[in-house]
């Protein structure tokens, strides 16, 4: 366990100014209130808390940060308090401490919804002092070095945790060799023979080409002297964990790996930098695509550097990072360099991140998101993105993660804009929403008044802020929507026991099921979060409701104008045909008809099922179905099959060729229609046709099951 003197030593390096004093009375008072506590490998407890102040010093962190890590499970795990951390060393480490404190308590590793709700704890606990999570990734960073203590079973859990949420977390924060350290050592607990492995090839590597890290190393250096240019260079082979990622992602072995070696130049100055990549462009190849100005366009986080990859040495692939000292510093402590210290005053590094506008800008997005899978997938969408860089019409720069689309340019310019947004122009072409962005395209957003967000977005979208806007749009207009069918199951429910559905008597079922009021518990019976029975019982508790008259009291009219009722695609019913509908949790109510194959699956389910009918004039006027024809493979026949159903005032909205033989071709064709007796003429019209061998109706019971269906 490192001494106190040593520890004020490690301060004293970067901060002559540390008070000595402050530090020596934390270390007293911690190894006091530890005294007698044992780690699970033997050790003092003590020299946990000790190591994460070391760790820390690191950094050049403030006496503020070093003293709450020495301090940072005094009052979780010992008899000391708040108040009497704060007595002794002041209300802002006690605040650090107690911070700390309770994101240990958090126990993020638990369930899905549990672990969205710890993590936004965890974003608003950043939120108040980022020093905070510098001392948990301080304190995680320790506990991995020294896991092989625990049982297995811990081991994988914490593994785990810390690859999905401390690594990306650090990296985020632009603290890079914490980053991949933290992911180094979780891949040994959660894959060693795959660690073993790359390091075995590694050895291996060596052996054969000799130390290619020095000679390229030394070509550099070389290089750089005779251009007339100071500047540092290292090189390093890749982490483990981070070539493994690589042959996962590529889906290619060890040997077809390229670039497998990293090397950094550390220049004085900026305009050095740009000379250093010139030097290095002359000498080696460039591979295209392999280029990125982080300088220009710092991330985020603060971080700036030059990338570039180049053909080395025998033809080997390597990665080149060129960046000042300055810039360096921010890359190794991401946001962190806002505390460091140097000749005893905080370093003034004009690159470091202001770290309250940056955790503003990670937060404000999730902090309107509800739905707590929704937050974790904004999280996550965050947290391991790479970026691309835009340009609106005017030259600014828009920052997007890697694969997003012009819907998410909309929605991060402003969330006005991508409600509205229409189409998408694409250095001057019309493009389709989807498209993926590169880096340097310029991207102009088109949009209409009347416009309002597709449920369809969400499988466009990809960044977490687009996704949640459009659900948080999506969630108004389906409340609208949920509530007024769920007026009318409410009031066919409550009349079919000779009662009323009143305001007063909704108002007290949503006072009796704990919602918040009347329209959100009817907004809940038409999406079927709550079945009329719980509605009518919450009312009326004495009134028994036989099971064989609940299909009866279901009864309503299906317009289909958008009042949370789907067609079920398994059988695409038409106004004329018999029909009857499934409600959905959470998604309303399926229209089925009534020979529908798929409703022998939900006979055991009476409570789900209402016999509809469908309302005059308040359905849509077309609507998609279906069928399966068979060709003669003459020409002319196509034209003549569209000629046709053109006649009859019905739209072909899809075809697809199935089948090509040379006599004949089978093919699936969606036909807008309005009703059934406008099907029957144009499935009359086509029969009659000689060229037509035959014509069905397509119904799969397979499609109710289906992810853009009602579930």
């Amino acid at each position: 366990m490192i001494a106190a003197e040593d520890l004020v030593a490690l301060v004293r390096n970067y901060n002559p100014r540390t008070n000595e004093t402050l530090i020596k009375a934390a270390y007293d008072y911690g190894r006091l209130m530890h005294e007698g506590q044992l780690r699970k490998s033997g050790e003092p407890y003590f020299s946990h808390p000790v190591a994460v102040a070391a760790i820390l010093t690191e950094q050049q962190l403030d006496d503020a940060t070093i003293i709450t890590a020495l301090l940072h499970d005094t009052i979780e795990d010992t008899r000391s308090t708040y108040t009497e951390v704060a007595e002794h060393f002041g209300t802002e480490i006690a605040d650090l401490v107690d911070g700390v404190t309770k994101l240990t308590n958090l126990q993020l590793s638990s369930s899905e919804t549990k672990q969205a709700e710890n993590f936004r704890k965890l974003f608003m606990a950043m939120s108040k002092d980022l020093r905070v999570i510098l001392v948990k990734l301080a304190d995680r960073l320790h506990n991995m070095r020294t896991i092989k203590a625990m049982r297995s079973e811990k081991q994988q859990q914490k593994a785990r945790e810390t690859m999905e949420i401390f690594a990306p977390l650090a990296g985020r924060m632009g603290m890079q060799s914490m980053r991949e350290e933290l992911e180094d050592l979780a891949f040994r607990v959660l894959n060693p023979q795959g660690r073993d492995s790359i390091i075995r090839r590694f050895i291996t590597l060596q052996k054969e080409t000799g130390d290619v890290i020095h000679r390229i190393t030394s070509d550099m250096r070389h290089e750089l002297e005779k251009a007339g240019i100071d500047a540092q260079v290292y090189g390093r082979a890749k982490k483990p964990y981070s070539i493994w990622r690589k042959m996962q992602e590529k889906k290619i072995g060890f040997s077809r790996l390229s670039d497998i070696y990293g090397f950094r130049v550390i220049t004085r100055s900026e305009a050095d930098a740009y000379a250093v990549l010139g030097v290095i462009h002359q000498r080696w190849k460039s591979i295209p695509g392999r280029f990125k100005d982080y300088i220009s366009q710092p991330k985020s986080n603060g971080y700036r550097s030059i990338h570039t990859s180049v053909s080395g040495r025998d033809g080997k692939r390597v990665e080149v990072q060129i960046r000042t000292r300055e810039m360096h510093e921010v890359a190794e402590t991401g946001v962190a360099a806002h505390w460091s210290y140097r000749d005893g005053a905080p370093a003034a590094n004009r690159f470091a991140v202001d770290p309250a506008k940056w955790i503003a800008q990670m937060t404000e997005q999730f902090d309107s998101e509800e739905d707590h899978d929704a937050f974790m997938e904004a999280v996550k969408l965050e947290m391991y993105s790479d970026k691309v860089f835009c340009f609106t019409p005017k030259g600014d720069v828009v920052k997007l993660p890697k694969g997003a689309t012009p819907l998410d340019y909309a929605y991060q310019i402003h969330t006005r804009i991508g409600s509205k947004c229409v189409g998408a122009k694409v250095d001057g072409i019309r493009v389709p929403l989807w498209t993926r962005l590169k880096n340097g395209q310029s991207v102009e957003i088109i949009t209409a008044e009347g416009q309002v967000p597709q449920a369809t977005w969400l499988d466009i979208a990809t960044t977490g802020k687009a996704k949640t806007a459009i659900r948080r749009a999506l969630r108004e207009a389906n409340k609208e929507r949920f509530a007024k069918l769920g007026l009318e199951l409410a009031r066919a429910a409550f009349e079919s026991h000779g009662k009323k559905a009143t305001d007063k008597v909704l108002a007290k079922a949503a006072r009796t099921l704990r919602l918040e009021d009347s329209e959100t518990l009817l907004a809940r019976l038409g999406s079927a979060e709550l079945s009329t029975r719980e509605v009518v019982e919450s009312v009326y508790p004495n009134l028994v409701i036989a099971q064989e008259n609940v299909i009866e009291a279901q009864r309503a009219v299906v317009g289909l104008g958008g009042q949370g009722f789907e067609r079920a695609r398994c059988c695409q019913p038409l106004p004329g045909e018999r029909i009857v509908g499934l409600s959905h949790r959470g998604k309303g109510v399926a229209v089925h008809a009534i020979d529908c194959e798929a409703l022998a699956a939900y006979e055991d389910q009476p409570d789900r099922w209402l016999d509809l009918h469908w309302a005059d004039g308040a359905h849509p006027p077309v609507y998609t179905v279906s069928f399966e024809m068979v060709l003669g493979n003459d020409a002319g026949a196509l034209g003549r099959i569209c000629t046709l159903i053109g006649e009859r005032k019905a739209n072909i909205s899809d075809l697809k060729f199935l089948d090509r033989k040379p006599d004949f071709y089978r093919i699936m064709m969606d036909i807008d229609l309005r009703d059934a007796e406008h099907m029957h003429s144009v499935i009359s019209a086509l029969e009659a046709e000689s060229l037509v061998a035959s014509v069905e109706r397509q119904r799969d019971p397979a499609l109710e099951a289906a992810p853009d269906a009602p579930e």
